[in-house]
């Protein structure tokens, strides 16, 4: 077990309803005013825009609002709720939606108490060293947003789909309501697994020290949304089985999962970037056409701990037997497992690789995932 410290300051309300109390929430942590930070309607279609709105203002909040968050969202819209936080001079930032919105509140959160251009953040050009509170209301289970400091952000002039990562904006509270999130369709519930199953198995497979109680967190996290996901492509109001999702997806990535582990990286999270920034895929489906791709081209790097996963989530013997199950896992729930399903030219690799290579340099991973690895592993997509 190697040397760590574990801190997560984000309180989570989970349960039916809690949604409603969103303002007391806020209000009880002494904050007056608020961005509100939406998608592109998603929220209106249901009540939940009129029950934050109703919330917000039973506690007497102040809030202006910013709508148009897109999936795989966008620096631009991020720089406009700066300016609005800035300019209205808000005292908090709330975000209701999926991780898109998530990432977005945190990204503004930290762009509101900086003089500079938020994207420097992105760019290692500025470190965050302050930031606006931070509350979100999640209608999507996968990224964990809800209870990290990470944020994912596209600048579609440069066309890099780059992060941040502090506590500095983790959220203050986080509402998990499984009812919310109900309506996600049959595509979007197949991605999120992608990408809670992702997240799981970069430090899994990639860390030099990997303690087995790590690697059973892992593999349960593993189990339970591989196990919910296809109860809920069957009978998508089935709230038991949606809140283990939920409750799954927090874990994966609130930093439990790599605490006392070794070395990990996150190297499908580095390639994939690259394909829905140029191509704007969903996350999910790009980490689904990456993650067997890179899983062929490293299994004999921690050749152990693939067959581990092998024997532990499916039964049986081998890392290759481990990865074509996964594979067909992938494409049972319907996402796509080549660059072909996904709608990406495979005659662009070389293009793909050197936009990679960019975030490795940034990463600090280029002496490893270099233009011509990154090309290999593309290649087996």
């Amino acid at each position: 077990m190697n040397d760590f410290t574990y801190y997560n300051p984000t309180k989570i309300e989970f349960g039916k309803g809690k949604e409603k109390n969103i303002g007391n929430y806020i209000k009880n942590y002494g904050y007056e005013s608020v961005l509100l930070v939406y998608g592109t309607g998603s929220i209106k279609k249901s009540s939940l825009y009129n029950d934050t709105i109703s919330s917000l203002k039973e506690a007497g909040l102040e809030y202006e609002e910013l709508s148009g968050i897109v999936s795989n969202p966008l620096i631009s819209k991020v720089r406009d709720g700066v300016k609005v936080a800035k300019e209205k001079k808000l005292q908090a930032v709330l975000g209701v939606g999926g991780g898109s919105v998530a990432d977005s509140v945190k990204a503004i959160a930290a762009g509101a108490k900086y003089d500079g251009d938020v994207w420097d953040f992105f760019i290692q050009k500025a470190e965050i060293k302050e930031a606006l509170p931070v509350f979100t209301v999640m209608t999507l289970a996968a990224t964990a947003s809800e209870m990290n400091g990470n944020a994912v952000i596209t600048n579609e002039q440069t066309q890099q789909k780059l992060s941040i990562g502090t506590v500095l904006v983790n959220p203050v509270l986080s509402v998990i309501n499984p009812e919310l999130m109900t309506t996600v369709s049959k595509d979007y519930l197949a991605y999120s697994a992608v990408d809670v199953i992702a997240h799981s198995i970069e430090v899994y497979f990639t860390a030099t020290q990997h303690p087995k109680f790590n690697s059973r967190i892992v593999e349960s996290i593993i189990k339970t949304i591989m196990e919910t996901t296809e109860i809920l492509i069957k009978n998508p109001n089935d709230y038991e089985a949606r809140g283990e999702f939920a409750w799954a997806a927090t874990q994966a990535l609130n930093g439990l999962a790599p605490s006392g582990t070794k070395g990990g990286v996150f190297p499908n999270h580095l390639i994939e970037h690259t394909l829905s920034a140029l191509y704007n895929v969903p996350h999910g489906a790009g980490l689904s056409v990456v993650i067997p791709a890179w899983m062929k081209w490293y299994k004999e790097q921690n050749i152990s701990q693939f067959e581990r996963f092998a024997k532990e989530i499916f039964s049986v013997n081998g890392a290759d037997a481990g990865i074509k199950e996964l594979e067909s896992w992938f494409c049972k729930i319907g996402s796509p497992v080549t660059l072909d399903q996904a709608g990406i030219p495979k005659n662009e690799i070389d293009n793909m690789s050197k936009n990679a290579t960019q975030t490795s340099k940034l990463w600090g991973l280029e002496k490893v995932y270099n233009e011509q690895t990154i090309s290999e592993i593309l290649q087996k997509a």
